[in-house]
């Protein structure tokens, strides 16, 4: 039996008795923490251009939801613009080893196909698990190599959402073979778009979470796939990586849970920039430093953020700017938080900030480099402008599984998010969150909004 085989086999005996109550209760955590995000880009740029789109393309009416605008229409629409809405602000979860965001392309898939099936809550939860789980394992698989120039989140991604909807449809082992040989073929995503500050990563996950719908509806009817989309010859492996170790795809199944070593965002920023973020906010707080103090910061980084990140230099919006390692430490240094409100409000136009992002740079670290991307770990040298020079070390950001967000912490951010956009009153926002916690008691996703 193959790896692949193995991962199929895995998705189409895994039922909720198999779940550990912590996967079922961080399941509920990450939803919330999803739906936050996807209420917060409300109204932003350049989320209205997919409801349009849409609307002029989809069906008036259906059975699934958009939750920027309380629309109803068909699961894959709504996956679509559900998908591009809640990677817009930069605060949804990530996998570190994976460097995924699995949240952004499972649950619009998930959460638009249970609303076209009528299926429960936890039929919900448990599909959301074999997309986390497969779509972990999967982006593990695909190795460094493939971040460089692919996005994970849209290549991966698609399926990530595909198999979450296979396993809403009941799939058996060679259902989820096909299922992943039409995903496979569809997954894309580049980098490039960054050096434009280009709107194309809603785009990538508007169609991650559509396309992993769309795999999963026509392989229902029938559709085939090629059966060895991963591993094979001509596939994604051989095609968009140098470093591809199958063996990731079927470790560990249903011992080890990846899903429960999902991060939390606590910055509203590209996920690189948070453990340099954490580790200065860590030294300034420690050395009572201000921004007037320093002169010169040195984070030491693992490559894949030099990749990211280093396409950036001067940001020209609001979104290129939460991938500016600069910005992010400027609005650390000078404001003590790199929220929403800060990065729209001071990002941009702050000269404190803009003067502070120019001492920034970023260098190469074997030590960083090494533990990456299993471990994200936070190095930053600063200079002051008395002649000292101090160091800050992170190991575990704010929002990692051993640093976790707890559902207190998890409730706030999702106040603060659905406030920020003015989609919720603070009333309405308390009622989701209460429906969320009860979401494995649903009898029915139909009309969840």
């Amino acid at each position: 039996m193959s790896h692949t085989q193995a991962l199929c086999r895995f998705l189409a005996e895994l039922n909720d008795t198999h779940l550990p109550e912590d996967v079922l209760a961080r399941t509920e955590d990450l939803y919330l923490d999803w739906l936050a995000s996807a209420l917060a880009s409300q109204g932003a740029h350049p989320i209205p251009l997919f409801e349009r789109y849409a609307q002029k393309m989809g069906p008036s009416s259906g059975p699934a939801q958009v939750i920027v605008n309380g629309a109803s229409t068909s699961a894959y629409f709504a996956a679509l613009v559900n998908g591009a809405s809640s990677h817009l602000v930069e605060q949804d979860d990530l996998h570190n080893s994976s460097v995924l965001h699995p949240a952004t392309v499972v649950f619009p898939a998930a959460l638009a196909a249970a609303q076209d099936l009528g299926k429960s809550g936890r039929d919900l939860l448990l599909a959301s698990v074999a997309g986390y789980e497969a779509g972990i394992r999967i982006g593990e698989f695909m190795g460094r190599s493939h971040y460089r120039i692919f996005h994970t989140t849209a290549t991966v991604g698609t399926l990530a959402a595909a198999v979450a909807v296979g396993k809403l449809l009941d799939f058996n082992q060679e259902q989820f073979i096909n299922l992943l040989g039409s995903a496979g073929t569809q997954a894309a995503g580049l980098w490039e778009f960054l050096r434009d500050a280009a709107d194309s990563k809603q785009l990538h996950t508007a169609k991650a979470a559509a396309d992993g719908l769309l795999a999963a509806y026509l392989t229902a009817e029938g559709l085939t796939g090629a059966r060895n989309i991963l591993e094979g010859d001509q596939g994604l492996a051989a095609g968009m990586s140098s470093d591809a170790e199958p063996s990731k795809l079927s470790a560990d199944l249903g011992s080890r849970w990846a899903l429960l070593e999902t991060s939390f965002k606590f910055h509203a920023s590209c996920r690189h920039t948070h453990p340099a973020a954490d580790a200065l906010l860590d030294l300034m707080q420690r050395e009572r430093l201000t921004a007037a103090d320093i002169a010169h910061v040195e984070t030491r980084v693992h490559q894949g953020a030099i990749d990211v990140l280093g396409r950036v230099t001067v940001p020209t919006s609001v979104h290129q700017a939460k991938f500016s390692m600069g910005t992010v430490l400027g609005l650390i240094a000078v404001h003590g938080k790199a929220g929403l409100t800060e990065f729209h409000e001071r990002a941009l136009t702050d000269p404190a900030v803009s003067s502070f992002r120019d001492k920034v740079s970023m260098t190469l670290d074997a030590e960083v480099d090494g533990a990456y991307p299993q471990r994200w770990l936070g190095r930053v040298t600063v200079t002051t402008l008395d002649g000292r020079t101090l160091h800050g070390a992170i190991d575990e950001p704010k929002g990692d599984p051993g640093n976790t967000l707890s559902r207190r912490e998890l409730a706030d951010k999702f106040q603060r998010l659905a406030q920020f956009s003015g989609a919720r009153t603070p009333l309405e926002a308390h009622a989701l969150i209460e429906k969320v916690w009860d979401l494995r008691n649903t009898a029915s996703m139909a009309h969840w909004l």
